[in-house]
């Protein structure tokens, strides 16, 4: 990994107020669907056997965003934080976020340079920390995510469509691939 040249990039303090201002359950919504559709399959079982009904928030600090979520049964799920604090807590700024999912930034760097804070379980910490480190990082590219996306797609459309042309008497022996 390599320390980026380029500036960091900080949200504009005015856009930072109005992002502050949205209320964080839709956006953990939006959050947890991506974190489905693009990282869930990619997690070691025990990985999500750790996670299980723990509460975790990505906080993005010069956005005033924060995405609040779980992991239940089988998936990644929105959840409300608002009554205590999270088992585990993420916080940077939106810049060393895109650095760290494009490995120009190291997580350890960050976190030294107290740029990324991890706060609450220490252990749970350093095993998210690592398992994303091990995550080959190509499973973000546009293409793949898309690719995966399609797929998913396809999984959760096709049953239907077969029930819905078994239930018309349409096929006639011709299956649908």
């Amino acid at each position: 990994m390599q320390n980026t040249s380029t500036p960091a990039y900080r949200i504009p303090e005015p856009v930072a107020r109005v992002l502050g201002h949205l209320p964080r359950y839709p956006g953990s919504v939006l959050f947890v669907t991506g974190l489905n559709l693009v990282l869930a399959r990619h997690l070691h079982p025990d990985t999500l056997h750790m996670l299980e009904g723990r509460s975790l928030r990505i906080h993005v600090a010069d956005a005033g965003l924060r995405f609040d979520y779980t992991w239940r049964n089988g998936a990644f799920r929105a959840a409300r934080h608002d009554v205590a604090e999270p088992d585990l807590t993420f916080r940077a700024n939106a810049w060393d976020f895109h650095c760290l999912l494009q490995r120009r930034e190291d997580p350890d760097t960050l976190f030294f340079s107290r740029r990324l804070v991890i706060e609450g379980d220490t252990e749970l910490g350093l095993m998210v920390k690592n398992t994303l480190d091990s995550i080959d990082m190509a499973v973000f590219q546009p293409r793949a995510v898309l690719r995966d996306v399609a797929r998913t797609l396809g999984q959760r459309l096709m049953p239907r469509a077969r029930a819905a042309q078994a239930s018309a008497g349409i096929g006639g022996g011709v299956e649908i691939r």
